[in-house]
């Protein structure tokens, strides 16, 4: 499948008192990188929301290679690697000027609002995913 990108600058109020990027930041820029995945393709979390379904973490896998610094260009990286009925596989990873921050492998799953049990892809999406 494809690779998404999305860039992501370094600002103050991401890192710490020595600049460094804290670690659940990394997290927050794959979740961002993820939606605008979606929205390049049409779809939106709030969109999903209106029809009952909700994407949601069911397993992540966190490699942090080394740190991202105040005022950093990053790059973060979207590719779908594998999907089922109501899960899909991310392959993702964070960089600077081409070098590796972070990679992470991101299983998401498709959920009922109310009820949060695990439901097939809309078809919206599952023809999306089937791209």
């Amino acid at each position: 499948m494809n690779i998404f990108s999305f860039p992501v600058r370094v600002y103050i109020e991401d890192t710490d008192a020595g600049g460094i990027v804290y670690y659940v930041n990394y997290l927050k820029y794959m979740e961002r990188a993820r939606s605008e995945w979606l929205r390049q393709r049409n779809l939106t979390q709030q969109g999903l929301f209106d029809i009952g379904i909700q994407l949601v973490v069911h397993r992540l896998e966190c490699r942090y290679i080394r740190p991202a610094r105040l005022d950093d260009e990053l790059e973060i990286s979207v590719e779908a690697i594998d999907r089922s009925a109501c899960r899909l596989g991310f392959h993702q990873q964070v960089t600077v000027r081409g070098e590796p921050l972070c990679d992470a492998n991101v299983d998401i799953a498709c959920v009922e609002s109310s009820t949060l049990k695990p439901v097939r892809w809309p078809s919206a999406l599952a023809a999306v995913l089937r791209e």
